[in-house]
């Protein structure tokens, strides 16, 4: 442990015909990631957009507009049709909206477009998805069942015209979504892997139908079933894939099922069931036992405890009583609550969790870049590819049909959707799994960096600590008595929320048994104001008190009787905070009373410091109080490095001096006003959701319960999450570098290419959800992933 010197949304475009803010659409018909970047660049040419990011896992954009313009809603659905897609307004998650048949349907589908809520719009379609698959698989099997029936000597293949009635319907009925998806992408003057799978399919088709023609009444070899094994194996393929990106959005819908419908308020009519649309800040609400919160609020009357769980992944109720805040979507343990309502809809701490979840899935990590750049080439490189294999083959001297074969092979085999789905899909599950355990994470970016974070610099006050000091020693100074001097304190810090400003209005109150304000010589304070990193000054009874650090009495140039400061420096060094109640005399500033706190360090907090040391991780204490204090906390901690006696604008200097002088990724971890430069200066900012607004805003990640062992948790699960993407990336250009090569040298024939592509794009999905297993074992010690 070393001490360093301290350095200085609506339904429809009609309804929106244009907005000032982020746009969030719903993009119908994308297949891989080249589809995903052909949107995102048509909507990048609309006028007025700043930036535009679409997410092929999610299935969605979000248009950014420019400072000063709008953007018309209208016209970004416009752009997107042009591109050959399907786009629509994101309807709000309780809004019920009907699956579109248009952006959605397929001829070949065998279930009902029937209304739904939007947030089930993708389980029917999935549904409607299985059922084509399977009728699909019932009119190929037929197809296939001879060849496997001459493993055992059995010889019974189909007629001709059989087997071409039968592939037509698979051709050109289920595998119609393939052709409309080619046309539009051809259109566009682009290429996607429903063109690759149109082309290999139709060429397979295309030869049988040629020898079908050709030598009618002849026993001749036909490639039908290849054709219809490819259609219904990507089908089934997309299939899978689709019901395993769905599991990697359960976190938003679990966060969404939280929301109760109705709220039972009381009011001069009495006590009455209402929807919640009708309930306001101010209102009371009863909640019952059992029930779910409907509002943020404060607890009026009652004695309960709160399960708070899906909200702040603590995993035991919660004790709640008079006074206490409550949030929505928690549920009531065994008493009755009544409670007045703080905030509601989007300002609730439920909404603003769905929409950091969101928006974190929403966004773009920068290693996608990369990803886009490849995929933007991918499809034209194999259409090349096919083509080189086609002539090859005839060059070499192999008939037309082994020739196309093989380059139908090479079209089948390629996988753009594997390469697209690799980062979003592990984002995904991700932070997911992230907020299940109370760790929100704000955007991709932040997941990214995260993972990569070598030091952890920790605020100390309601970081590290409890942030509930106590008064541990008052002292007045000089002739002054005890409880004229406690009354003066009191009445400066009455109105601040500062934590030692409390922990002084509560000793005043155990003295006199009073509120402050009250009792024994009660006086009170005006302008009072508070001095950045120094304390707070106020006019009481005609003079100026002040009450601040040590470093403001030395500012003030105020002496000390030689044996009030050994005191001071033996409180300090017991791990004390001291403090000084001071008065601007005529004769000069001069100080009235020694106040020294104390506060508790965090149970958790010693075993997330040895956590992240065991990850390799090193641990730095910044903090405003006295060396004594931090050099305390920090022993106790087992904290390698620590700084004392740091301005609010300081911390941001010593957080930038650790980038330099360690050369690596920095973190910092805090709560208060004073720590949002540091969460700003650092290369990634944890900030405690018991702590101020401000500080949230400044920080990438926000922990949803002030327990620093969800610093390592947040940094362990996005080791992990960085971790599947590099897996599924491998994953993904393996299985081209592999497959390709050997579809076109003629090792695989398309029907088992069709079968290593499906498989490709539902092992990256899959490998994601791998993340959803992540825990937090007892001490939040993780345990593995595999």
């Amino acid at each position: 442990m070393t001490e360093l010197a301290n350095p200085q949304r609506p339904a429809d475009a009609a309804a929106t015909p244009s907005a000032t803010h982020a746009v969030e659409l719903e993009i119908g018909g994308m297949t891989c990631a080249s589809c995903a970047m052909r949107v995102e660049k048509a909507l990048a040419k609309v006028p007025g957009v700043a930036h535009a990011s679409v997410n092929l896992a999610t299935e969605t954009a979000t248009v950014q507009p420019q400072s000063t313009a709008t953007v018309d809603a209208s016209a970004l659905i416009a752009a997107v049709t042009k591109a050959g897609y399907e786009a629509t307004l994101s309807a709000p998650p309780a809004t019920a909206a009907p699956v579109d048949a248009a952006a959605t349907g397929d001829a070949g589908d065998i279930l009902a477009t029937t209304p739904a809520p939007a947030i089930d719009r993708k389980q029917i379609q999935t549904r409607r998805d299985l059922a084509s698959v399977v009728v699909s698989a019932l009119l190929t099997l037929p197809l296939v069942a001879p060849m496997f029936g001459e493993w055992f000597g059995l010889h019974a293949m189909l007629p001709p015209w059989p087997q071409f009635v039968l592939a037509s319907i698979v051709q050109f009925v289920f595998g119609a979504r393939f052709y409309r998806a080619a046309y539009r992408a051809v259109r566009a003057g682009a290429g996607n892997m429903d063109l690759l799978v149109a082309l290999g399919t139709s060429a397979a088709y295309g030869i049988s139908v040629y020898e079908l023609a050709t030598h009618p009444g002849d026993m001749m070899h036909l490639y039908f079933e290849a054709s219809a094994v490819v259609i219904t194996l990507v089908r089934f393929g997309k299939w899978l894939e689709a019901r395993a990106k769905r599991q990697t959005t359960d976190a938003i819908r679990a966060l969404n099922a939280l929301r109760p419908d109705r709220a039972r308020i009381r009011d001069g009519a009495g006590e009455r069931d209402v929807p919640l649309a009708q309930v306001r800040v101010g209102t009371v609400v009863i909640v019952r036992p059992g029930e779910r919160v409907p509002v943020d609020g404060a607890v009026l009357e009652g004695r309960t405890h709160i399960d708070e769980a899906l909200i702040t992944g603590e995993s035991l109720p919660v004790p709640k009583q008079t006074g206490d805040a409550v949030t929505a979507g928690s549920i009531n343990g065994e008493g009755a609550l009544v409670v007045t309502t703080t905030a509601i809809g989007a300002e609730t701490t439920l909404a603003r969790i769905i929409r950091l979840v969101e928006s974190a899935q929403a966004e773009k990590a920068p290693i996608q870049r990369l990803v886009d750049r490849v995929s933007e080439i991918f499809v034209p490189a194999i259409l090349a590819i096919a083509a080189l294999t086609l002539v090859g083959w005839l060059l070499a001297g192999a008939g037309g049909e082994t020739a196309i074969l093989n380059a139908v092979a090479v079209l089948v085999i390629a996988c753009p959707c594997a390469l697209g789905l690799a980062t979003p899909a592990a984002i995904m599950a991700g932070t997911g799994v992230a907020a299940r355990h109370g760790v929100l994470i704000k955007d991709a970016e932040a997941l990214e960096i995260a993972h990569r974070v070598s030091i952890v610099a920790f605020d100390k006050t309601g970081t590290l600590t409890l942030g509930q000091p106590s008064v541990t020693a008052f002292e007045p100074v000089g002739d002054m008595a005890r409880d004229e001097a406690l009354t003066l304190a009191a009445a400066v810090q009455r109105h601040s929320d500062h934590p030692l400003a409390r922990a002084v209005v509560r000793a005043y109150e155990a003295q006199f048994g009073q509120p402050a304000g009250e009792g024994h010589g009660a006086t009170s304070a005006t302008a009072a104001r508070a001095v950045a990193g120094r304390g707070v000054e106020a006019d009481v009874d005609g003079r100026t008190l002040a009450l601040g650090s040590t470093r403001w009495l030395r500012e003030l140039g105020i002496a000390l009787p030689p044996a009030l400061a050994d005191r001071a420096q033996e409180l300090e060094a017991a791990g004390n905070t001291v403090s000084w109640l001071m008065a601007r005399a005529p004769r000069g500033p001069e100080a009235l009373a020694l106040i020294a706190f104390g506060d508790t360090v965090k149970p958790t907090a010693r075993a997330a410091v040895a956590r992240l040391t065991r990850m390799g991780i090193r641990s730095v204490l910044v903090t405003g109080d006295n060396r004594g204090s931090a050099a305390s906390v920090a022993q106790a901690l087992g904290i390698d490095e620590f700084h004392a006696e740091v301005l609010p604008d300081d911390k941001a200097r010593v957080i930038r001096d650790l980038k330099i002088r360690h050369a690596g990724i920095v973190a910092m971890a805090g709560d208060g006003i004073n720590d949002a430069p540091a969460l700003a200066a650092a290369d990634i900012g944890i900030a405690m959701a018991t702590g101020t607004d401000v500080a949230m805003h400044a920080a990438g990640i926000t922990l949803m319960r002030g327990d620093p062992a969800l610093v390592a948790d947040a940094i362990d699960i996005s080791r992990r999450t960085w971790r599947k993407i590099q897996q599924n990336l491998f994953w993904a250009f393996v299985y081209n570098l592999i497959g390709i090569p050997l579809a076109a040298f003629g090792l695989l024939n398309p029907m088992l290419a069709g079968a290593a592509m499906a498989f490709s794009s539902v092992s990256v999905v899959t490998n994601a959800l791998l993340l959803r297993t992540w825990r937090a074992a007892p001490g939040h010690s993780a345990d593995q992933v595999r």
